[in-house]
């Protein structure tokens, strides 16, 4: 499986936001984009005007990297919302939430999408009673989400939900952290997808 390799706090501060790669460590004094909030690089601080083009682009790596999906991956994942019924937008980022690591993370059972594609696997993660080891996996309205494994492991899935505990959990899923287990109600909708994206400038980039 095809997988970055590199710093992650560079590249919320290439884009300008923090993606919360990180987990917890996002919202505390030691995250570099706090203390560094300009790009990379020598000339990092001098921002240039960007172009139409250089919009679109910069929308599409930032979906791209808080769902942690490689350049052909996401290229799937776009022609297939243009051949499902409705808005091209929406749908792509429905199909990026849909994920495996995604809803894991979702349900408050990980820090962050790195830590619960981890947890996938590493064969933690059961849905309907059948173990899934595939992050990119696409669940449906009704599948129920758990974990089950060795004690070690359980016990490590515990101490992240006690960090994020606070975190609430979208109105499309439904989560029980007593027996680590979550239950999907729907599919998401725009309105309930959280991040900060102009999903219309990626479609224009990818319509040209």
């Amino acid at each position: 499986m095809a997988r970055r390799i590199g710093p992650s706090c560079k590249l919320c501060r290439r884009e300008g936001m923090k993606l919360f790669l990180k987990g917890t460590r996002c919202g505390t004094d030691k995250c570099p984009f706090s203390r560094r909030d300009y790009a990379p690089g020598q000339r990092g601080r001098f921002r240039p005007k960007l172009s139409d083009y250089g919009l679109q682009l910069r929308e599409k790596q930032k979906v791209k990297r808080i769902y942690g999906v490689l350049e052909r991956q996401f290229r799937i994942y776009f022609k297939r919302a243009e051949r499902i019924k409705g808005i091209t937008g929406e749908n792509l980022l429905q199909l990026l939430e849909r994920r495996l690591d995604n809803v894991t993370f979702r349900l408050g059972l990980a820090t962050s999408r790195a830590a619960a594609r981890q947890l996938v696997r590493h064969n933690y993660i059961y849905v309907n009673g059948r173990r899934v080891n595939i992050p990119s996996y696409l669940v449906e309205e009704g599948d129920e989400v758990e974990v089950k494994g060795k004690k070690k492991g359980v016990k490590w899935v515990r101490d992240m939900v006690e960090l994020v505990a606070e975190r609430e959990v979208p109105a499309w899923l439904k989560a029980d952290h007593e027996v680590l287990n979550g239950k999907v109600l729907g599919l998401p909708k725009r309105a309930e997808i959280p991040i900060p994206i102009q999903e219309k400038l990626i479609v224009e980039l990818y319509s040209k």
